[in-house]
């Protein structure tokens, strides 16, 4: 009998623990034999950020991403993800997003990571405003046009398939 693939999601101000929740994916789990891991970092853009405020949707944040790891599960034979996801205001070098996978093999763990991330970007509700350096106006960040080019390999060719 296939065991269901957990999935722990949270949005919160507050920051998180990777190797807390790789160590929890893990706990009493011999038959996982690969985990993936993506952390985003706030950057600094070359010194012209000092800080990076993000807002969400409470409430449809937390169902996208559900439905992004939904998603994920039909593509790929996952033992367990993690997404975390802070807002508020952060500062340059600390944790905005996690996204964890378990799998048996590393091929579905490495995938679904970035399968994730890439939706992740593109379809949960989250809106970033940059706060300048040296008091410059404050500027909310435009979708970029290549987070919704990253999606199209998902959909072409269909990359991913169990």
């Amino acid at each position: 009998m296939v065991e269901a693939c957990p999935i722990t999601i949270s949005v919160a101000p507050g920051d998180f623990d990777v190797a807390a929740d790789v160590a929890a994916l893990s706990k009493g789990r011999l038959d996982i034999g690969a985990i993936a891991s993506f952390v985003g970092l706030c950057r600094d853009e070359q010194g012209q950020l000092s800080a990076l405020e993000l807002e969400h949707y409470p409430g449809m944040a937390e169902a996208e991403l559900s439905r992004i790891a939904a998603d994920a599960t039909q593509r790929w034979p996952l033992m367990g993800i993690v997404i975390r996801h802070r807002y508020g205001v952060m500062q340059p070098g600390e944790r905005i997003v996690a996204v964890i996978c378990a799998a048996s093999h590393r091929g579905a763990a490495l995938a679904a990571t970035d399968f994730i991330m890439d939706f992740l970007k593109s379809r949960a509700p989250f809106w970033k405003k940059e706060h300048k350096s040296q008091g410059c106006a404050q500027d909310w960040v435009d979708a970029r046009e290549a987070d919704a080019a990253a999606l199209k390999r998902w959909h072409e060719g269909g990359v991913g398939q169990k």
